[in-house]
C-alpha cells in the first residue's frame, strides 16, 4: 500500500470550515477504500468517514454524518474530508487510512492497512 500524507489541518474558529487532504504517494491498484479517523486528546482513535475507492460508495459515522463529506479523486490518488460548522470538540489529530481489503465492514481501525502521520486540527471557542 502506499504511503499516505495528510494535510489541511490548522487552527480554525469555530463554526469554521476545513478540507483535509490525503494524498498516497505509490500506486493504488489494491485499495479497497480509504477512511478518515479522529484521535482527540486522551481518547480513542473514531471513525468519522470512508469511501470505497472503486465505486465511490461513502459512509459516516453518525456523529459526523450532517458536517463532514468524504470524496476522492482517483487521478491524483487523493481522498478529501470535507469538515463544515467546526466545534471545539472537533479539536484532534485526524488520520487518513487505507484498506485492500472489505474486512471489518470500514468503520473498525482493523479495516485500515496504513495509516499517514496524522493532521492536527484545532477549533477555537
Amino acid at each position: 500500500q502506499a504511503p499516505l500524507v495528510e494535510s489541511g489541518g490548522g487552527l480554525v474558529q469555530a463554526g469554521a470550515s476545513l478540507r483535509l487532504s490525503c494524498a498516497a504517494s505509490g500506486r493504488t491498484f489494491n485499495t479497497y477504500r480509504m477512511g478518515w479517523f479522529r484521535q482527540a486528546p486522551g481518547k480513542e482513535r473514531e471513525f468519522v468517514a470512508a469511501v470505497k475507492w472503486r465505486d465511490d460508495t461513502t459512509y459516516y459515522a453518525d456523529s459526523w454524518k450532517d458536517r463532514v463529506t468524504i470524496s476522492r479523486d482517483n487521478a491524483k490518488n487523493t481522498v478529501y474530508l470535507q469538515m463544515n460548522s467546526l466545534k471545539p470538540e472537533d479539536t484532534g489529530v485526524y488520520y487518513c487510512a487505507a484498506g485492500s481489503g472489505p474486512r471489518y465492514g470500514g468503520k473498525s481501525r482493523a479495516s485500515y492497512d496504513t495509516w499517514g502521520q496524522g493532521t492536527q486540527v484545532t477549533v477555537s471557542s
